[in-house]
């Protein structure tokens, strides 16, 4: 039996992601510099999820050389294990500045 089957996660109320985000911003002080989004396109999202025995994304937390916040994306197979020789993304776009109006942004 796979440890992942790809049916991970799941859907949430837009209230209940609303206050996630929101404590997020207080518990960062509502700092203008804070990263609070990384946008990621389509495209690389299903250039990792295609390939061969991807069951679903792992998106790890770090910090680049200059020390901003960065999401890691690297596709995972059903046994749980990163697939380190395929692709990694990062380049997202980020939030300040590329943000969007509503209830997640505050």
């Amino acid at each position: 039996m796979s440890y992942f089957d790809g049916s991970e996660g799941e859907a949430i109320p837009l209230d209940e992601a609303a206050a996630f985000t929101a404590n997020y911003r207080r518990s960062h002080g509502d700092k203008a510099e804070t990263v609070k989004a990384h946008f990621f396109g389509r495209d690389i999202l299903q250039k990792i999820l295609e390939q061969e025995g991807c069951a679903g994304i792992r998106m790890y937390y770090g910090l680049d050389g200059s020390g901003e916040k960065q999401l890691v994306l690297v596709g995972v197979d059903a046994d749980g294990q990163d697939m380190e020789d395929g692709l990694v993304a990062d380049r997202s776009r980020v939030c300040p500045p590329d943000c969007a109006v509503g209830a997640l942004n505050g």
